[in-house]
């Protein structure tokens, strides 16, 4: 349950025409993401005004964010470019809407959000951004589907710094409770609001598959005991190249923030970057995270 206190937005969502989206490739989010406008609503014009692209190729101008997908009962992360858009926080939800590709299925990615949901349309403004989905969002699933299908939508609108907390719609209908497992929303949801589905290490960068150098920055939140966990690297035999201790903001029960540089030893080809924390019963490795890079 979340606490009371109700909100409402007063401008009405303008339905979403279709824009032809063409997914370019994975991306590796491990800058800067856009910043959203505020006051902005999809439409078929596009927003209010337009945002800053990446160009991945000449005389192609895209744009890079994270999607939050599930693995096991935790949300996992992941990250794709495509074409630039005007509104690119409802690319990212169509993007997250569409689910996972092959690659990140192979990795054990899944969406709890039902096949089929549609974004009808969204509104960004004084740092909520008001979410207008279709009513099957809201379609079979137990408390935890209902859960991470939430996290997910929420955990994706919230990478931009525009955005703190999101409203909820259904078919255009505000709604202060979801499905039949009564899960609150009376109030804009925001990260904390799914702790239990957030796992205790989340890298939110670098994300599976990037090209990295051998200075890399391993950034995300992390709820640990004493605040500490460990990061470590290895080549692709196995070799352990470097492993170092990290330290978030805080721990113990509160989440902290925390942004590591590895140094890694002069390599190339694939590497796998392991986040975990341990025991402090046995010592014993705990909450532990795969992310496969390449170096070079």
């Amino acid at each position: 349950m979340w606490p009371g206190g109700a909100r409402r937005v007063g401008r009405a969502l303008v339905c979403l025409a279709s824009l032809p989206l063409v997914v370019l490739s994975a991306a590796c989010a491990s800058t800067s993401i856009p910043t959203v406008a505020r006051s902005t609503t999809t439409s078929g014009s596009g927003s209010s005004s337009s945002l800053p692209a990446s160009t991945t190729t000449p005389g192609a101008r895209s744009v890079s964010f994270r999607l939050y997908f599930m693995r096991g009962d935790k949300i996992a992360v992941t990250a794709r470019t495509v074409v630039a858009s005007p509104t690119v926080a409802a690319a990212a939800l169509r993007t997250l809407l569409a689910g996972p590709n092959a690659t990140e299925t192979g990795s054990g990615l899944f969406s709890d959000i039902p096949s089929g949901t549609r974004l009808r349309g969204v509104l960004i403004s004084d740092g909520t951004a008001t979410v207008d989905l279709s009513s099957n969002f809201e379609s079979g699933g137990a408390s935890l589907s209902m859960t991470a299908r939430l996290a997910q939508v929420t955990y994706t609108l919230t990478q931009f710094p525009t955005v703190s907390g999101v409203l909820y719609r259904l078919d255009g209908r505000p709604i202060t409770v979801f499905g039949g497992e009564g899960v609150v929303l009376d109030r804009p949801a925001t990260r904390s609001s799914f702790e239990s589905v957030t796992p205790a290490v989340l890298v939110e960068a670098p994300t599976p598959g990037c090209r990295v150098t051998s200075s890399l920055s391993v950034w995300g939140t992390a709820n640990v005991f004493e605040a500490t966990f460990q990061v470590e690297v290895a080549a692709e035999d196995g070799h352990v190249l470097v492993s170092q201790v990290v330290h978030a903001t805080s721990g113990t029960g509160t989440r902290g923030s925390f942004n590591a540089m590895v140094a890694i030893p002069a390599a190339a080809g694939p590497v796998t970057l392991k986040v975990f924390d341990l025991s402090a019963k046995d010592g014993s490795r705990q909450d532990l995270v795969v992310i496969p890079l390449r170096l070079g």
